[in-house]
């Protein structure tokens, strides 16, 4: 039993998604013309097993702003002169994945200098620890994300946090800067990443979201959560919104693109806030569900 309650503890964000997967799969909500549930949007973000696993081609996004994850779990490297950063680690057993990806585009991962995260959950942030043995690089965290961060141990590692930052805070290396936008709801400290890159002789805003997926019993201090959160995002200058999963800027199809040159394809500033607003109607509709009478508990 303290080894189930331990690998509950690890995977925090898979409990709610379990229990989604194996309970009515409702409420549906329709976006610009498209219907969810949280079987569909669950689905949509994790894949299969393989698809978690198996290597996307590596490729450049926008300026210093490339993709080195897998299929369904975002992984970014973002170069600087003075060494690189990796945003979300996603498994333990995809840093191979990551590596091989890093030296695919001509870079190393023994070059990363900090590592960077989403939301604390296995499948963004376990490989952490095999990140900081190879490379040595800073981890940071957002503080209301610490304690989940400490449960996330895979093969009995502990997760390794080298600072601890707040709300506003910024992390800077080689002339990029990243700010960090608590977007609590997902987890407590679910962070958003925002940094402006030059590419084509234009500055852009890119986004690195944190999901906005609410999960479970919605208490009132998650209803302040998401509602803070939903604001945050939404007022952030956006000209470039990704993920911590592809399908969540819709990946496949912008990549397909890259062959055609010209500007970026993951330029798209009209779509900055369609994940927002797919997250928005269903944790609306969800709470509607919890609570018909309109009350919060």
């Amino acid at each position: 039993m303290k080894t189930i309650c331990s690998l509950l503890a690890v995977i925090g964000a898979f409990a709610g998604s379990v229990l989604a997967q194996g309970g009515p799969d409702h409420p549906s909500v329709t976006v610009h013309g498209q219907v969810y549930t949280p079987r569909s949007i669950l689905a949509r973000n994790m894949g299969t097993d393989a698809d978690q696993t198996t290597q996307f081609p590596p490729h450049k996004i926008i300026g210093n702003i490339y993709y080195v994850g897998t299929k369904t779990l975002s992984s970014f490297l973002i170069v600087t002169p003075q060494g690189n950063i990796l945003m979300d680690s996603t498994y333990e057993r995809n840093v191979p994945v990551i590596q091989k990806s890093v030296a695919s585009l001509g870079f190393k991962l023994s070059d990363i200098k900090i590592l960077l995260g989403n939301p604390a959950h296995g499948d963004h942030q376990e490989g952490d620890a095999t990140v900081k043995e190879l490379t040595g690089a800073q981890v940071i965290a957002m503080a209301e994300d610490v304690d989940t961060l400490k449960a996330i141990k895979p093969g009995g590692k502990e997760h390794p946090i080298d600072k601890i930052i707040h709300d506003g805070d910024s992390v800077t290396l080689g002339g990029t800067k990243l700010v960090a936008h608590l977007t609590a709801g997902h987890t407590p400290g679910c962070t958003t990443w925002t940094t402006v890159v030059r590419d084509g002789g234009k500055d852009y805003n890119v986004v690195f979201h944190c999901s906005l997926r609410a999960q479970g019993n919605l208490t009132p201090a998650l209803i302040d959560q998401f509602n803070r959160s939903f604001k945050v995002v939404r007022a952030l200058p956006c000209d470039v919104p990704l993920g911590d999963h592809p399908a969540q800027y819709r990946m496949l199809e912008k990549h397909a693109k890259l062959a055609v040159g010209g500007p970026s394809p993951f330029i798209d500033k009209a779509n900055c806030n369609l994940e927002t607003d797919i997250m928005e109607a269903m944790f609306r509709a969800t709470l509607a569900e919890q609570q018909p009478s309109g009350k919060t508990q």
